[in-house]
């Protein structure tokens, strides 16, 4: 007697349409949403150019939001010349970044030692650090504005012979308050790298210097391209410590040159639109360039189970 087996039959759906993801309403509603999220975000800019390139007796007459009669990039040249932006600009360069790179490598360095050399007290370092992003900026401004004026520099680091009125305050203070930021950053990223990868090298000879350095900062790229974007808009924007610590007008950075185009009894707003376009330009290209792994280093760890 021959038993024959027969294998089950599988029902297979066809596919409708052209094989594409079905459109859903809440996909359109999300998308709409999203839309309207965005062009909320991006109208104050979008006003702020189309500002910048009508006349301000058109937008005077007619309002900021009529149709154009008569469009140019003339406000664009006189508000780089009026202003003086290109000192400005590299006043703005000198403090952001040197303060990215050191802030980048200071909290990369804790981070590295916190999550891969499982140093005693780890975990009390990083809530430290993470806790003085709480403490609010605006409370220490006159205890370090005493403290700037008390430390002496020589004259080739400061004109003022004091660190007030010179870049290194500026600088120590964006430092200072940023690092603790990247430091949580980097070190729940670098708890994510195998640990495999430390201790073959630690097996085959590497310092502490070469796990650092060779192996564990170029497997982080993703994230520091992501905090190097972050911490060069807000040192490139910032104005408040520029403010407290610098007294002589040609070291202050790029946000101060906007003061140079509003006058004493009259202010051209489109001009003054210009000017803020032209100071924006720098972030908005770093962000291009870094996009790739910016976007790369916000989404990684999002599709772990």
């Amino acid at each position: 007697m021959t038993i024959t087996r027969t294998a089950p039959v599988r029902t297979v759906t066809p596919v409708t349409g052209t094989g594409k993801r079905r459109v859903t309403r809440g996909r359109l509603g999300l998308h709409a949403f999203l839309m309207t999220v965005s062009l909320a975000f991006l109208a104050p800019l979008l006003l702020a150019v189309y500002a910048s390139l009508r006349p301000y007796e058109e937008t005077a007459k007619y309002g900021y939001f009529s149709l154009p009669r008569h469009l140019s990039f003339d406000y664009y040249a006189q508000a780089f010349n009026d202003s003086g932006m290109g000192k400005y600009f590299i006043n703005s360069l000198i403090i952001a970044v040197p303060g990215v790179l050191l802030t980048l490598f200071l909290a990369s360095f804790v981070a590295f030692c916190v999550t891969r050399l499982r140093m005693r007290g780890g975990l009390v370092l990083l809530m430290v650090f993470t806790a003085g992003n709480l403490l609010p900026q605006q409370v220490i401004v006159t205890p370090l504005y005493v403290l700037f004026t008390k430390i002496d520099l020589p004259y080739w680091m400061s004109d003022s012979m004091t660190m007030y009125d010179s870049y290194w305050a500026v600088l120590s203070v964006q430092i200072a308050f940023q690092v603790g930021f990247c430091v949580f950053v980097l070190a729940n990223f670098m708890r994510t790298l195998p640990e495999e990868i430390t201790e073959a090298a630690r097996v085959d000879g590497a310092g502490v210097w070469t796990q650092y350095w060779n192996i564990t900062l170029p497997l982080c790229r993703p994230a520091l391209a992501a905090l190097a974007t972050l911490q060069f808009t807000w040192m490139y924007n910032d104005f408040l410590w520029a403010l407290v610590f610098i007294s002589d007008g040609d070291k202050l950075p790029i946000t101060s040159a906007l003061n140079n185009l509003r006058g004493q009894f009259f202010t051209d707003y489109n001009l003054l639109a210009a000017g803020s376009v032209i100071v924006a330009l720098p972030t908005v290209l770093v962000f291009l360039l870094l996009q790739r792994h910016f976007i790369a280093g916000l989404t990684l760890g999002a599709s772990k189970g």
